[in-house]
């Protein structure tokens, strides 16, 4: 019965990009008809990710899953930064990785069964997310006097963005010869799709699903003033669950039929890839629409680092358990509270100073 109504529900992603061009609804109907159509539009993402990975493994299906879905958050990233919504822009990428590690992982433990994680893998993941950190405080650090966005801070985030993009290959190229190593051809189950089914399948749901996350952003700013909320919370906290909405029901939807390895691999393909891939990629092709700077905040910086501390020590062990999961969730609440109370820092250092962000931060640092 579920699945039926999840496939009649993905008529709701081709409907809402026709009554957005078609029709005059308001931002506020726009953005709950578009939140409501990816959530079949997820389901589907995590059903052709779970029958690709019955041909290639674990490890080479959450990469997949992670490819196709961070796909909207390229687009949203490269429109927001069209808008000039800088703030945006960076809110949302770091938003996403904090996502993807606690919000969706621990979704996906909570939901699943106790078992073994691939510990070579996540331990992976997280190197890669720790040597991006470490290179996004060389322009962060500058950002966080005067203005985050000025010439010199852009220029520096270029070989940093480059240096990133070195790691990421290393990684890849790294993490997939292993998994093809490791997986055994043949094991697919019986009535499992095609790879190449699976593919296509991912590759169109892909497409509609960047469609209605474009809507569903462009809704957001009435929303949110509505809602009373700042801009980078926004960003930060709905446009990242926005964007990685094929994550968060590709991951739960395979944890909940057992298979907790994926999902794990699935969150954390994501986040790395969003670390090292996603944000430096968007650095280095804002340059042909408004150079943007890699100039995170303090809080963006902290919650980065303090996310994956958690994640790291939650799995040191390698096995997962809903107690687990459970603990990423309350941490990723503390930073969602971090961000409400971080408030918006403007597009200059002048604006913060006046809305005092840059004295509630400094608070925020010492604590």
């Amino acid at each position: 019965m579920v699945r039926r109504i999840l496939y009649a529900g993905l008529l709701l992603g081709p409907l809402t990009v026709l009554v957005h061009y078609a029709t005059d609804l308001g931002a506020t109907a726009e953005f709950v008809l578009a939140a409501v159509s990816l959530i079949p539009l997820a389901w589907l993402i995590g059903e052709a990710t779970e029958h690709a990975a019955e041909h290639t493994g674990p490890g080479i299906g959450g990469f997949l899953n992670a490819t196709f879905g961070n796909a909207p958050e390229l687009i949203i990233a490269l429109i927001a930064v069209n808008d000039g919504l800088n703030e945006v822009v960076r809110g949302s990428l770091t938003g996403s990785v904090i996502g993807n590690l606690l919000l969706v992982l621990g979704f996906s433990l909570l939901a699943g069964p106790r078992d073994n994680l691939d510990r070579v893998s996540s331990f992976l993941s997280f190197g890669a997310i720790a040597i991006a950190i470490l290179l996004f405080l060389i322009p962060a650090i500058p950002s966080w006097h005067g203005d985050p966005n000025r010439h010199e801070i852009v220029v520096i985030s270029v070989p940093v963005s480059l240096a990133l993009l070195v790691v990421y290959g290393v990684v890849t190229l790294y993490s997939l010869r292993r998994h093809r190593g490791l997986h055994v051809a043949g094991e697919a189950s019986t009535g499992a799709w095609s790879l190449r089914s699976a593919l296509l399948v991912l590759g169109a749901t892909t497409v509609i699903t960047a469609l209605v996350a474009e809507i569903l952003v462009g809704s957001l700013e009435e929303f949110a003033h509505k809602a009373g909320m700042s801009e980078f919370f926004v960003s930060a906290v709905i446009v990242a669950i926005v964007g990685n909405a094929a994550e968060h029901g590709g991951a739960v939807v395979v944890a909940r039929r057992g298979k907790v390895k994926l999902a794990a691999e699935i969150a954390l393909s994501s986040a790395a890839q969003v670390a090292v891939f996603l944000i430096p990629l968007v650095a280095l092709l804002s340059w042909l629409i408004d150079p943007l700077s890699l100039g995170f905040r303090e809080v963006e910086m902290l919650a980065l680092a303090g996310g994956l501390v958690v994640t790291v020590i939650t799995l040191w062990a390698g096995r997962s358990s809903p107690t687990r999961g459970a603990v990423l969730l309350i941490a990723y609440a503390v930073i969602v509270a971090a961000f409400w109370v971080a408030g918006d820092r403007g597009d200059h250092a002048e604006a913060s100073s006046a809305n005092g962000v840059g004295a509630l931060v400094s608070g925020y640092v010492a604590t």
